[in-house]
């Protein structure tokens, strides 16, 4: 079908008009021209497309029919009734939507896009702490994959940890494998973690008789490992009135010297509403560009910004030819998935 040359124009105003601050023009322009493909695309392969926060904001701004982070992302997966998901996010997003919707194609964008943290920890690893610590709930974030997912209890991500561990009726459990967000929820919630240690033999696990309330994993996420309570000392020095929001996946230290800590999308409605000039996030830095293009009137200091290199596999021309081809379907064994949706289906019931 040949472009509409007239539709592509008006889809690269639009693009300008928001994201001329983020995006040199001429990128634009080369972009304008796949937005309109995709568009076009996704309405006769009766698509929808869903968009991280961390998505760069030449996608997120343009193609996605729904943004927002792995919780609202999730449900939107639940409730299509479209043919084709289209996940721009990571793998072990698109793995959630296909647990959530098996009759459903979902397609990632990416041969691989992969996480730091779900690859942490595997089912083996889950499969040895129930072993070890029988009977205690397993809560695993969001951000594994599904094999994982199945041997969990419960799934949670970064907006409903706090909630779904404090509703829990045990006197203990593990939470899986972020070592900060774990932490994180631990000081929310008013109890004592401990973790397994790294021996020159191997994992040493806490003593199960000891008296303690979450038993955590040592994974980490690349992004929000590298930001540092000395980093915020820097930014107050420069910039006093400045409002600095956190992601939970950063270290206990920074979140306590940081003014607000939540989801991204938490985050974002913070910056909407928060009553302060200029903000600084702790966080993936495509997603400071979207929140920045939303919120022109408040000045984002460009500072402490790091780029997930998983999220960054997920372009528009990549998005584009994976409608075109059906590319990267995503497929997750009837077992598997069956088992990983009660955990699954727990974190979306959390409200």
């Amino acid at each position: 079908m040949p472009i509409d040359e007239k539709s592509v124009q008006a889809t690269f105003e639009r693009m300008k008009e928001k994201l001329a601050e983020f995006v040199p023009e001429t990128e634009l322009r080369a972009k304008a021209e796949i937005v309109h493909k995709i568009n076009r695309l996704k309405k006769e392969r009766n698509a929808v497309i869903l968009g991280h926060n961390y998505m760069e904001p030449a996608l997120y701004h343009t193609v996605a029919d729904y943004v927002g982070d792995s919780l609202e992302l999730s449900r939107k997966a639940a409730e299509t009734d479209k043919d084709i998901i289209v996940f721009c996010g990571v793998r072990f997003m698109a793995e959630t939507a296909k647990i959530l919707s098996p009759e459903k194609t979902v397609l990632l964008p990416a041969k691989k896009a992969g996480c730091s943290l779900a690859e942490s920890i595997t089912a083996e690893d889950v499969r040895e702490l129930k072993k070890r610590y029988p009977g205690v709930p397993v809560v695993s974030y969001v951000n594994t994959y599904a094999d994982v997912k199945a041997e969990s209890d419960y799934c949670c991500t970064s907006g409903n940890a706090v909630k779904l561990v404090q509703q829990l009726d045990s006197e203990r459990v593990i939470f899986l494998p972020d070592e900060y967000l774990a932490g994180n929820v631990a000081k929310e919630s008013g109890k004592k973690i401990v973790f397994p240690l790294k021996t020159a033999a191997g994992l040493r696990y806490p003593d199960p008789n000891l008296e303690y309330a979450m038993i955590g994993w040592n994974g980490r996420c690349e992004v929000h490992e590298q930001f540092t309570v000395e980093d915020i000392k820097n930014i107050r020095r420069q910039f006093p009135d400045v409002y600095i929001l956190a992601h939970p996946e950063c270290s206990p230290e920074v979140v306590e010297a940081s003014d607000f800590s939540g989801s991204t999308s938490a985050m974002i409605k913070a910056v909407r509403e928060v009553n302060a000039s200029r903000y600084l996030l702790l966080t993936e830095c495509s997603m400071g560009d979207n929140i920045a293009a939303e919120n022109p009137n408040k000045e984002m200091l460009r500072l402490c910004s790091v780029r997930c290199p998983h999220m960054n596999e997920i372009t528009l021309e990549d998005t584009l030819e994976s409608l075109e081809k059906t590319q990267y379907v995503i497929e997750v064994p009837e077992d598997i998935r069956r088992r990983a949706l009660r955990a699954v289906e727990r974190m979306i019931a959390v409200v």
